[in-house]
């Protein structure tokens, strides 16, 4: 029986697939699958993919899939899904790489802890340019039932690190939970599904993944469309939130989170990917998240937050202020890539 599968969308990324590759080659947990979709990329790395496995002991643990055209990588993800075998689905991005035993102990810790739901490490933010690596922690729960305090305090300390994951495919299954069409935020969605539903969870407390930060990747390729995506991603995320009857019970964190990777994550991003940033459409986007969330001023949380509400108070009340202040801090918090 296949234990993980692997999902690995690939486009365009033949500097960086053959480490990939070898990450997964090296792995130490023995029955597992690896699925490449080959998404249409301009290059020859898939071509690579098969060359570093050939012969290899495990060769016959890669699979490869090709969609009719190319998807993105959230679509991507969902065309392979319904076709992996594993109990355990994982996602790992094709310009990343992983430790070898990172499958091995978040499998067996998530059998140790009765099967659940949902297990997961830490990941180590990787950069080209020779600046140290960062740790990318996840909330700390204790291994078991995802009680209401516990999904409380995950979802009040939200990040969106979906690779460090691993998730049973029923739980997978049971909610119909998939990637969003739109380009972005994708992963965001779909780990914040997850958390919202998850009956049992579990983690090691070992860094396993490495996320590479490189000039031309998705999150550093700018696009002054994207916040109408992201807008719609998170717009999906409360409906789902709704209908599978999370709201109620957890709004506060859910607004809460809307409210910053929605709602001014949305704005900041528009700002940072446009040459002539407009006020209208910071208004614009204003609306939508007091649409969304009309009570976000009593919201415990961003009661707390004081910069964020002078933020959210400029941004709603002075946008032309916005458009001066927003760069002077993305110049400051911005990395270089």
């Amino acid at each position: 029986m296949v234990k993980v599968s692997v999902i690995l969308p690939v486009y365009g990324v033949a500097q960086y697939i053959v480490k990939c590759t070898e990450s997964l080659l090296a792995q130490t947990l023995e029955d597992m699958e690896f699925i490449y979709v080959d998404d249409h990329g301009p290059d020859n790395s898939i071509d690579l993919v098969k060359q570093t496995i050939a012969g290899h002991p495990r060769e016959s643990q890669f699979r490869f899939l090709k969609p009719e055209h190319n998807m993105g990588a959230g679509m991507a993800r969902n065309f392979a899904i319904p076709q992996a075998q594993g109990e355990y689905i994982a996602f790992v991005d094709s310009d990343d790489w992983v430790e070898p035993t990172m499958f091995e102990e978040l499998y067996n810790e998530a059998v140790k802890q009765g099967r659940v739901d949902l297990c997961y490490c830490q990941a180590s933010k990787d950069f080209l340019d020779g600046r140290p690596s960062e740790i990318l922690r996840n909330p700390d729960v204790e291994p078991g039932e995802f009680s209401h305090e516990k999904r409380v305090h995950f979802l009040a300390n939200y990040v969106s690190y979906f690779w460090t994951f691993i998730y049973h495919r029923d739980q997978i299954e049971r909610n119909g939970i998939r990637y969003p069409e739109e380009r972005s935020a994708d992963d965001s969605y779909f780990v914040t599904c997850n958390l919202l539903t998850a009956k049992t969870v579990a983690s090691v407390d070992k860094t396993f993944y490495h996320y590479l930060i490189r000039p031309g990747s998705v999150v550093t390729t700018k696009d002054s469309t994207k916040y109408q995506k992201r807008l719609a991603v998170f717009g999906h995320l409360m409906d789902f939130a709704r209908q599978c009857g999370a709201y109620e019970e957890y709004s506060n964190e859910i607004d809460y989170l809307y409210l910053k990777k929605g709602g001014m994550s949305s704005v900041f991003n528009y700002v940072y990917n446009s040459t002539q940033p407009s006020a209208d459409t910071i208004q614009v986007i204003m609306s939508e998240m007091k649409r969304q969330i009309p009570n976000y001023r009593a919201n415990t949380y961003f009661r707390k937050r004081k910069a964020l509400q002078l933020m959210v108070w400029l941004c709603d009340k002075h946008p032309r202020w916005a458009l001066k202040v927003i760069p002077l801090y993305l110049k400051r918090t911005q990395p270089a890539v």
